[in-house]
């Protein structure tokens, strides 16, 4: 069975090499480059269209999409207050980027979440953004919140921080990777059994929707609550 199930970023072919070292296609670059294509696309159909978008809405379309921006503007404000809306135009791309990585599984694609290079790439712009956003805030005096209360704890602020990164992107990889875990042993184990009992189905409910769309949810609340802590 151990033949049969590989959750590591499954190697294509060797692109090139540097100093040696060969560089691969993984099954995650390909994953991630169909989802943004995909995404994309949605996105050039949906400029196009809104060409023709009145002021009144007379289409369902139009009245979706307003309603879609209008979630993600309270979504942010809610999160961030007032001065945050200026980050609905990244967080709410964001969260449906993550929702759809985690559920590409239902389509047979391995979720680019799956993988702790992508979960990290997200986690280290939040990183930087609650810093950069923190220092443009407050400017220099941003920094005595490292020696607070008293100085001594300078060394455990600083861990703290450098933990951040580490933790939001060991949340959502750890849960989309346990999910993918689950549902290979399952059909490795019962191939036949679970899908004419249609148990792929319930489960896949649970760890690819349910899970996947949850995660993503809090890893953009989470983002968005250290952004504006850091601001406050």
């Amino acid at each position: 069975m151990g033949d049969n199930l590989d959750f590591g970023a499954q190697l294509y072919f060797k692109l090139f090499e540097v100093n040696g070292q060969p560089v691969y296609l993984t099954q995650t670059i390909v994953s991630t480059w169909l989802i943004m294509l995909g995404l994309i696309l949605v996105a050039v159909i949906l400029r196009v269209k809104m060409r023709k978008f009145k002021e009144v809405p007379e289409t369902k379309l139009q009245t979706i999409v307003e309603m879609i921006v209008d979630m993600i503007n309270n979504f942010t404000i809610s999160s961030m207050g007032p001065a945050g809306k200026k980050f609905a135009g990244y967080y709410g791309p964001l969260l449906i980027y993550i929702a759809v990585c985690n559920l590409s599984g239902l389509i047979g694609i391995r979720p680019p979440t799956a993988d702790f290079a992508t979960t990290l790439a997200f986690a280290l712009i939040t990183f930087f953004m609650i810093h950069g956003f923190g220092i443009k805030s407050k400017g220099v005096g941003y920094f005595k919140g490292f020696l607070e209360p008293f100085p001594l704890l300078l060394p455990i602020n600083i861990i703290g921080e450098l933990a951040t990164p580490v933790s939001l992107s060991f949340r959502l990889f750890g849960n989309i990777l346990g999910g993918s875990i689950i549902m290979g042993l399952v059909y490795a184990m019962f191939p036949k059994i679970v899908v004419f009992l249609g148990i792929p189905a319930v489960l896949h409910g649970y760890f690819d929707v349910f899970a996947g769309a949850l995660q993503a949810f809090i890893f953009v609340m989470l983002s968005m609550t250290f952004v504006s802590s850091a601001m406050e």
